[in-house]
């Protein structure tokens, strides 16, 4: 039996900071694994780019679009409930996002059963994510420093060709939420790399790891693992780094989830060949 859609029922506006907690529930649902302070990350970055779709009041869909700054947006936490799906509540809302989003260029992690839908909507593959996990454990090797011991500023610049535009609002909550283990890896007394451990609602997730070679990814790496023994371990890996496919496969880390990264304007020109790890597929 065909389920037919309420008429004029349907509305978008902003969400509040706590239903952006119940739409971390709603990702957790669906097997994405959030963080369990991914919500306050993300919400102070861009309070107006979280959007709910209610239903007679009822919230029934989720869509994020973060406005980073003039030119760039992300989106991400984009799920209709199961039982509403195919009714056109999702194309709403996502109208509501692309249009908050302007003309900026933007990006997304998307699951590949959608990317058909995101082509019509303007959009470009870039390349695949995997999602790799593992088991945490080992000894953290000789030469890896605290994050914290680096000047913020100096994080800021290193980051910002590694992400597409500067984030240190996101990146300042990133490093400092509960929790988490944020450490660098430094060459002549320069920063060439860095990486965040945070918990999730299983084991913990790597994300960003950025680093200049694949020895500086391979100590962070062995780092962060050292915070999570015997913990389940996440890494999102760019397929195109095959440095960093290598690295998550000599840890002995089996793939289990897949995204397409794609924009609606044009690929920024990443040096994916430093890109180990996403910092999450929500946010980019």
């Amino acid at each position: 039996m065909s389920v037919e859609r309420p008429k004029d029922s349907f509305v978008v506006r902003r969400m509040t900071r706590r239903e952006l907690d119940m739409a971390v529930s709603w990702a957790a649902a669906e097997g994405w694994n959030p963080g369990h302070h991914d919500a306050e990350c993300f919400y102070g970055t861009d309070p107006n780019g979280f959007l709910i779709g209610a239903l007679d009041g009822e919230p029934v869909a989720s869509l994020s679009a973060v406005a980073y700054d003039a030119g760039f947006g992300f989106m991400g936490f984009y799920i209709v409930k199961p039982e509403l799906r195919g009714l056109g509540y999702g194309l709403e809302i996502w109208k509501a996002a692309t249009d908050y989003l302007g003309a900026r260029n933007i990006g997304l992690d998307g699951v590949l059963a959608q990317q058909s839908n995101y082509e019509k909507s303007g959009f470009t593959l870039a390349y695949h994510n995997i999602r790799y996990e593992g088991v945490g454990g080992g000894e953290a090797p000789a030469g890896i420093v605290e994050l914290s011991s680096v000047g913020f500023d100096i994080l800021v610049e290193y980051d910002a060709p590694l992400f597409a535009t500067r984030r240190p609002v996101f990146l300042r909550g990133w490093i400092d939420q509960p929790g988490a283990v944020a450490v660098a890896a430094l060459k002549h007394g320069k920063l060439a790399g860095y990486g965040v451990l945070r918990p999730c609602m299983s084991g913990f997730k790597i994300g960003p790891l950025f680093a200049d070679d694949e020895f500086a990814a391979e100590a962070l790496f062995q780092a962060m693992a050292a915070h999570a023994e015997g913990q389940p371990i996440f890494l999102d890996v760019p397929e195109v780094n095959a440095a960093a496919l290598a690295l998550a496969r000599r840890h002995a880390m089996r793939p289990v989830f897949e995204t397409v990264r794609m924009y609606n304007r044009a690929a920024p020109p990443l040096p994916v060949n430093h890109i180990y790890g996403v910092t999450s597929f929500e946010l980019g």
